[in-house]
């Protein structure tokens, strides 16, 4: 049997096991394939299995019956590409890897001296990191020192520590529950359900059975505010998609540290469909619930408390407004610690400009009484999954932290979203596109069906960009208060307690409901439906001036007259050199019957800028539905509110 070893981790100990036929390699720094005809490391690896947990390659190892795995680690540890080999971990009964990252957590009793603490971390060759307080670092291992589960063991043995944690790595399950299809807005029944879907006339789903987004939408007289930004964080973002890549803004991958983010591992593929439903535009293959929000990709899952640390700190530094996480676990022992913890909270208070991200997690697929642990956290919003039904869905994780339930598969009819171009279906299914669509029925290959909590959680994100754009003095935990508070009762009055159900939260939720609530609470009305403009202005191209507006500001094109900074217009270009402004502003205003504005911001000939927005719109509608115009002529746009142009 395996000697176990038990160390602090999470909430209280966990018990580990060596793996006997993993381990992890950090390639170094400089690339020494560029010296060799072929790599040294190549033939000891027989299969990688993940390309970066806490940092390394976790890979299976070529070996003889006969060697054992340290005689390998040893081998490959001595070759020039290699940088570190480390153990890998299990806890008992299951496979799931556990990667401790090099860094140890250590929290000393009260009234050890900074002199002290040194002292104990240089006794085990530990170099400090960073200090968190005066009794609290985070220690960094290095090549002098033990490895890091060793070393977190031996410092917890002394008096003057209360406890060390080796930051651990593993994977998360990301909540997709695998039931391939699709792409008309018609057929989109979780964002408006009449009962039947188009190309399925035998398919009967039960009317009314979904988010009210549409009606949502008709409230808010548009599809929301373009300036609200949707962080999704996941694994296998095709930004090249054409419902997802004009929607992009600062992206980041975790793994490489860059704004590229990986693409074409068919093991990854998830945040792409996750993406979909929470910001698909109006004029695309699928349309999501805030469909002109922007698009904030953060790749590179990870469960160590390091990666938990980089993609909220990211969210905070960058603008995400709303945050949709389609992962977690719910294995035994991965409590989250007192750091992840704190990390997920500061997002959740300090985000926004002090109003707070708001976070939606999933709260899993493994049909059992308890939640993703992530989902549990009490500043998220923890989201579990309805069917066309408008039943739960038995693969939704239940519990008391539960928050709400959104529409999902696992009734007559799955999701709609779309899918990444390298994403290769399951294996020794017959055609290249037939699993995608589980009715039989192509549709194309850039979308598929879609699922789990997986798709709930970014359908509820998505209602809350709208709630936000009702209403965006709104605090995060003010946006939970009305997503909850509004949400319908759904299954058995019996079934709720206090108002709160563990299999259904507060009930499926209610983005109509949401947004009037949310208008409510800013003093405003709500329309009834969305109209189109009510006049078409005649625009007749105005005649070129030679020379830009005096000063910086809004100016009428042509006239250089100033105008108020009032309503909304969208901005079709933007240019460093004002005879770029007079070849293009004549030719939009004829085009699309609407007058063309400048914009002029900057101080210096070198740094001035020209911004052209065409048409000046009342209502934020209006502007959306001229953005929809715009974008079905093939020009790429955004809307403007014009009181925030300076």
């Amino acid at each position: 049997m395996a000697k176990q070893i038990k160390v602090r981790f999470g909430q209280g100990d966990i018990v580990l096991t060596k793996s006997t036929k993993f381990v992890g390699v950090r390639k170094s720094e400089f690339d020494t394939r560029d010296l060799m005809a072929e790599s040294q490391l190549d033939p000891e690896i027989k299969k990688v299995v993940h390309p970066n947990l806490g940092g390394f390659e976790i890979v299976t190892v070529n070996k003889q019956k006969s060697e054992k795995l340290d005689e390998k680690k040893v081998v490959m540890r001595a070759l020039a590409e290699v940088e570190t080999v480390t153990n890998v971990y299990h806890v008992p009964g299951s496979e799931k890897p556990l990667v401790p990252t090099g860094s140890i957590y250590i929290q000393f009793a009260n009234g050890v001296s900074e002199e002290t603490q040194k002292s104990i971390l240089d006794s085990l060759y530990l170099a400090l990191k960073e200090r968190r307080n005066d009794t609290k670092v985070v220690a960094q291992c290095t090549p002098q020192s033990k490895n890091p589960v060793t070393c977190a063991i031996e410092l917890g043995e002394k008096k003057e520590v209360k406890w060390a944690e080796p930051d651990m790595d593993s994977t998360v399950e990301h909540y997709a529950y695998a039931n391939p299809t699709a792409r008309l807005m018609g057929q989109m029944w979780h964002l408006q359900n009449a009962g039947r879907i188009p190309d399925n006339p035998n398919i009967r789903i039960k009317p009314g059975a979904d988010a009210k987004v549409v009606e949502a939408w008709k409230i808010l007289d548009g599809y929301g505010n373009p300036n609200i930004v949707v962080a999704v964080i996941d694994n296998g973002f095709d930004i090249s998609h054409p419902d997802l890549n004009t929607k992009v803004v600062r992206p980041w991958d975790l793994w490489n540290g860059s704004p590229q983010l990986r693409a074409g591992d068919p093991t990854f593929t998830h945040g792409t469909p996750c993406a979909g439903v929470a910001i698909a535009p109006p004029t695309g293959g699928m349309v999501g619930s805030a469909p002109v929000a922007r698009f904030m990709p953060i790749s590179g899952t990870g469960f160590s408390i390091e990666s938990t640390e980089a993609m909220f700190n990211y969210v905070i530094r960058n603008g995400a407004d709303v945050v949709s996480c389609s992962w977690g676990t719910v294995e035994n022992g991965f409590q989250l610690s007192s750091d992840k913890i704190a990390a997920i909270s500061k997002a959740a208070r300090e985000g926004r400009g002090g109003k707070g991200c708001v976070i939606c997690y999933a709260a899993g697929n493994e049909g059992v009484d308890y939640l993703n642990f992530y989902a549990q956290h009490p500043d998220v919003i923890c989201v579990g999954a309805s069917t066309s039904e408008d039943e739960h869905a038995d693969y939704s994780n239940m519990g008391a932290q539960l928050d709400v339930v959104a529409p999902s598969n696992g009734g007559y009819y799955p999701i709609v979203s779309a899918r990444a171009y390298w994403d290769e279906g399951i294996p020794g299914e017959v055609g290249a596109n037939k699993w995608y669509y589980g009715d039989g029925i192509d549709r194309g290959s850039r979308y598929q069906h879609f699922g789990g909590t997986s798709s709930a959680t970014p359908l509820v994100a998505g209602i809350c960009a709208l709630v936000l754009s009702a209403n965006p003095n709104l605090t995060a935990r003010e946006v939970k208060e009305i997503i909850r508070m509004t949400a319908d009762k759904i299954g058995s009055p019996s079934e709720y307690y206090n108002g709160r159900s563990v299999k259904y939260g507060f009930g499926r939720i209610n983005a109509a409901k949401a947004v009037t609530e949310a208008l409510r609470r800013a003093g405003k009305t709500t329309t009834s439906t969305p109209t189109t403009p009510t006049t078409t202005p005649t625009v007749t191209p105005s005649v070129p001036s030679q020379n830009p507006p005096q000063g910086t500001g809004l100016f009428r094109y042509g006239t250089n007259a100033r105008i108020a900074n009032k309503g909304f217009s969208v901005q079709a270009g933007s240019f460093n050199q004002w005879a770029s402004v007079r070849s293009t502003a004549p030719g939009l205003e004829t085009k699309f019957k609407q007058p063309a504005l400048v914009h002029v911001a900057g101080s210096t000939p070198t740094t001035m800028m020209y911004r052209i927005l065409l048409g000046q719109f009342n209502t934020l509608g209006d502007a959306n539905r001229f953005l929809a115009t715009l974008k079905a002529a093939g020009i790429a746009g955004f809307v403007r509110d014009l009181s925030g142009l300076t």
